[in-house]
């Protein structure tokens, strides 16, 4: 039996690595890291294979007979013919298995794709396709080293939004070996990587929160009653529903599994596309199990905004906030647990087991969720985001770029800080309380820049803690991330003693409506007690005397080294498995490039150690054990140089050869070979002779033992790092949002000196009351040119609720608008504004109705999108909101435009009673809204010079400008002339035709020069 057994597994082991690995000389093969001895196997022979330097045996004749069971980890195909290869099969069966997701499958230091995926994937990631030789046939396959594995994730996963499955190899024991047919690895899908599931990929945006969102309607199981949408397009239903459809609620929860933020809130199916537009998902996540018409309506309220939606598969019925607690690193309270909705808790548990789906159970956890609540921050719709370009240009959508009002406040130096920004100005807050503590703290900032720069070079020097911690939650953090986390335990501790020391020296009047509790602490003392360093500081000690920085340092020189050698292997995988084509393809300068490493060639000592010798007691005997046995190979080296008689005789290992003496020149050591009984030559060459020696093959096992002891001891102790760390999760993770808040708080101080921004006073009035202000980054833009910004005073209420505003183009209209909104987002986001003073009260909703889009795809055209857009401020704009509202009409004739113009004014004052700003070219609207007592005319205005030159008026000045000089922004234009002539002809004949008493034009203001900001 036991013979039958040893033939076996030699037969079965010999095919697998003749099959599946690149061949030696010497008669050997190598699978990855193993190397397999395989000359002629007797019953009681052991099969020698070996990990780095280090040889492990097993014996045939200890293998359990018995215990071999007849399942397989890779099911046997059926023989009717050729096969494929077993690594080849594999994929075969996991790309069906994950048919939605293309397969990388790991084969030794390469992550490959096979069959249709190469073909369709490898053109895409500039990847050579090979056809394998199989005995079934070629294949198609495309490879990368695996070092690369992010650069090319970034690619499928980042910019084409796919899902990745990764399939990993996993050494296979002497049971397993024999069950597989000989197989060394196994190889199983470890992870789906998909765009919203993304952890500690080096490709991730790391000053953005990588966000998953999952949406479950409605609330309490109810699903869309058809009737109630009727039969219109589905682009057009959002404002064709019966108001109790829209005011429905969903559930929504959302999660960044890279940092560990987890958050829930209900809206209604009418605030929907606003939500998740400030939200940013990467990925929306809905039931799979939903009703058609469900499915239907929310994506078709979402398309416009081309997220990529995925339907997973949940049990609703099912769903319990209990189920939550496994991957949360705190249990929620139970009188938190009653606060939440139904539609809440089914929305988060579609969310975690989706998460825990795509990350195979990999021990990912969570901060307890956090609620929000519409009345906690201001709302601002989809259209006023990108209206306004809070988060990104309109031109190019580019998320905080160059325009944008994120781009023109930031001067944040982490990249959470950025990410903390963000969040701020997505959902501007409407706490008094929480808006003035932010103020308490830029105004103790901005009167004190020396501690401000200390603060500034502090977090300059630290790391994202945020995603750090959560690496290690998810058992995935290394040394590096350990020295990151020390570094910035560091830094805290710093902060700490600056924010004491100068909260005694220098204080600050907190704003009366301050938190009461809080009495008459300064706020940089606030800030320093919400700091827990006992459990943080212990732990930093810990990796500061466990991990050797020079160590990592030479470890990853060495990994780099390695990677020049994958490349090698893999210019010999294409020459050996590719055809005579895509030889031909390889260029021969790529071939020159790397010098691939022969068997033969000695390997170099790879001996780097990441702990310190004196992290365990058992780590430094181990490391005295190892000295003394390497003291010993010198002592050996010593006297075989004697007894050889050959001084450049060196102790070495090579793959091909294994412990060898290794001697420059053959004459010297030929006749001391000849006599010496225990030597035994094993290659010669015309320079150097190379022979086996029993007591450097005894030694340089034992001392590759000892190494091997050492790295099992420091992966032991790494382990109680990564411990540790966990235990510390909470406090790291409260430390690393002070951080955060003080690194916004540094910023708003460093841009409120920069460009003169004061401290606004918030109230619960409905006035907007700003003198002097300015645009905060239009002015940013007339700086860059050399140019001053004409601020402007805006005082509406309860007195004057509606500004009607006139003037020609390109006097400052649109821009005195937009200011306006971006000055109460800047205040309720705890900001300072650019204006001389401003008391504003608390704006629950920001609309706007500007520019001019259209979107022809979806049959809308600009008129049609300007009522869509119109028609949601009318819905829902309160006594509290703020409404902007730039040339409503201007798509249709002059009559029908006055007449919506007319009605939107008339409904905003009468109904709506909100803050508007409202400008316009139909003049006519400041004749038929005279006998509205709580609304104001302004005007913009041209100074025309005697000598034929104009310039603009931006200052607003009360009255109505009834010229909107179009043909001078003509001529700047560069209009021909002659149709400049034709245009003031027929525009003379309609002054005549429509002249009246009421028409006459105000006297206007002369003023200066000025940029054009229309």
């Amino acid at each position: 039996m036991r013979n039958v057994a040893s033939c076996t597994f030699h037969q079965a082991l010999r095919s697998c690595l003749l099959n599946n690995a690149p061949r030696h000389p010497a008669g050997q093969s190598t699978a990855g890291n193993w190397v397999v001895r395989w000359n002629l196997l007797k019953p009681n022979t052991s099969i020698h294979y070996r990990t780095a330097k280090t040889y492990a045996a097993i014996n045939l004749s200890d293998l359990s007979q018995s215990s071999l069971q007849p399942e397989r980890s890779v099911p046997r195909p059926q023989d009717n013919g050729p096969q494929y290869p077993t690594v080849v099969q594999q994929a075969r069966e996991n790309m069906q298995k994950y048919e939605n997701c293309i397969l990388l499958t790991k084969v030794g230091g390469f992550y490959e794709l096979y069959f249709e995926h190469a073909e369709k994937y490898g053109p895409l990631l500039n990847l050579k396709v090979a056809q394998k030789k199989t005995a079934a046939g070629p294949v198609p396959m495309a490879g990368f080293p695996f070092f690369q594995l992010d650069r090319f994730l970034k690619i499928l996963v980042q910019d084409l939004n796919q899902f990745v499955a990764i399939s990993e190899e996993f050494a296979n024991n002497a049971s397993e070996n024999v069950r597989s047919g000989g197989l060394l690895f196994d190889r199983k899908v470890t992870r789906t990587i998909t765009p919203g599931t993304l952890i500690d990929e080096k490709f991730i945006d790391p000053y953005e929160n990588n966000f998953l969102l999952a949406i479950h309607p409605f609330e309490n199981g109810n699903s869309i009653n058809r009737t109630e949408t009727g039969e219109l397009p589905i682009e057009l239903t959002q404002n064709s529903l019966s108001p109790s459809l829209l005011s429905k609620n969903v559930g929504l929860a959302w999660s960044d599994l890279s940092t560990g933020d987890f958050f829930t809130r209900i809206t209604s199916l009418g605030m929907l596309p606003s939500v998740t537009a400030r939200i940013g998902a990467r990925e929306i996540v809905m039931n799979r199990n939903l009703e058609v018409q469900d499915q239907e309506l929310i994506l078709g309220l979402l398309e416009h905004q081309r997220h990529l939606v995925t339907r997973h598969p949940t049990a609703s019925a099912d769903a319990s906030i209990l189920s939550w607690t496994p991957m949360l690193e705190a249990d929620i309270p139970r009188d938190v647990q009653t606060t939440f909705t139904n539609a809440e808790i089914v929305a988060g548990s579609l969310l975690l087991a989706y998460a825990r789906d795509k990350l195979q159970s990999s021990g990912l956890k969570l901060q307890p969720p956090v609620r929000r609540h519409d009345k906690e921050t201001m709302g601002i719709d989809k259209s006023s985001m990108r209206a306004l370009e809070v988060l990104g240009t309109a031109k190019d959508g580019l998320g905080g770029g160059k325009g944008s009002l994120l781009h023109a406040i930031r001067r944040t130096v982490t990249k959470s800080g950025m990410r903390l920004l963000r969040d701020r100005v997505a959902s501007p807050s409407m706490s008094l309380q929480t808006i003035n503590e932010r103020l308490d703290l830029v105004s103790a900032l901005l009167g004190n820049g020396a501690l401000r720069e200390a603060l500034i070079n502090l977090l300059h020097r630290s790391y994202d803690a945020q995603r750090l911690v959560q690496k290690f939650s998810l058992g995935r953090g290394d040394a590096d991330d350990l020295i990151s986390l020390f570094k910035t335990i560091e830094v805290t501790n710093g902060i700490r003693s600056a924010l004491d020391k100068h909260a005694t020296l220098f204080s600050v009047t907190p704003h009366h409506n301050a938190n009461e509790h809080q009495g008459t602490q300064h706020p940089l003392q606030v800030l320093s007690r919400k700091l827990s360093l006992d459990g943080p500081n212990a732990l930093a000690s810990l990796i500061a005397s466990s991990i050797d920085e020079e160590g990592l340092s030479k470890s990853q020189r060495f990994e780099e080294r390695t990677d020049v050698h994958i490349i090698s292997m893999a210019q010999e995988v294409l020459q050996n498995e590719g055809s005579v084509e895509d030889q031909a393809a390889m260029s021969r300068v790529s071939k020159s490039k790397v010098k691939p490493k022969t068997s033969d060639e000695e390997v170099e000592d790879d001996d780097t150690w990441i702990l310190r010798r004196t992290a365990s007691s058992v780590l430094e005997k181990l490391h005295e054990a190892l000295d003394e046995l390497q003291q010993g190979k010198i002592s050996l080296t010593y006297q075989l140089r004697d007894e050889m008689k050959a001084q450049s005789l060196s102790l070495r290992w090579t793959p091909g050869t294994g412990y060898i003496c290794h001697v420059k020149g053959t004459r010297d050591v030929a006749t001391s070979l000849k006599t010496s009984a225990a030597a035994r030559e094993v290659k010669t060459t015309k320079s150097t002779r190379a022979f086996h020696h029993p007591a450097w093959s005894s030694l340089g096992g034992q001392i590759d033992q000892a190494k091997l002891r050492i790295k099992a001891e420091e992966q032991r102790v790494f382990e109680e790092l990564r411990a540790q760390v966990v235990l510390n999760l909470v406090k790291l993770r409260r430390n690393a949002a002070v951080l955060d808040e003080l690194d916004i708080a540094c910023s708003f101080a460093a841009i409120a000196e920069e460009q003169g921004f004061v401290r606004p006073n918030l109230n619960l009035s409905l006035d907007h009351k700003v003198v002097g202000g300015r645009h905060p980054t239009v002015t940013l833009g007339l700086e860059e040119q050399g140019r001053a910004f004409v601020s402007n005073d805006c005082m509406i209420g309860e007195k004057e609720r509606i500004w009607l505003i006139t003037g020609p183009n390109m006097a400052g209209k649109s821009t005195f608008l937009r200011q306006n909104a971006l000055i109460s987002i800047l205040a309720q986001v705890g900001s300072f504004v650019p204006a001389e003073r401003a008391d504003i009260g608390l704006v629950d909703q920001i609309f706007t109705r500007v520019g001019s889009a259209d979107n022809l795809f979806k049959d809308q055209s600009t008129f049609m999108v300007e009522m869509m857009e119109t028609a949601t401020i009318l819905k829902n704009a309160t006594p509290q909101s703020f409404v902007i509202m730039d040339e409503i009409g201007r798509g249709t004739t002059p009559e029908d435009g006055i007449a919506v113009g007319f009605a939107c004014l008339h409904h905003l004052y009468h109904k709506n009673r909100c803050r508007t700003l409202f400008a316009t070219h139909f003049h006519a609207l400041a004749d038929m809204t005279q006998d509205f007592e709580h609304l104001e005319c302004y005007c913009t205005d041209v100074a025309e010079e005697p000598h034929g030159s104009f310039s603009f008026v931006h200052r607003l000045r009360k009255g109505v400008n009834r010229s909107s000089h179009a043909l001078k922004v003509a001529r700047l234009a560069g209009i021909p002339e002659a149709a400049i002539e034709t245009a003031r002809t027929v525009l003379e004949g309609f002054a005549g035709r429509l002249s009246s008493p009421s028409d006459q034009k105000r006297p206007t203001e002369t003023g200066t020069q000025n940029s054009p900001l229309k």
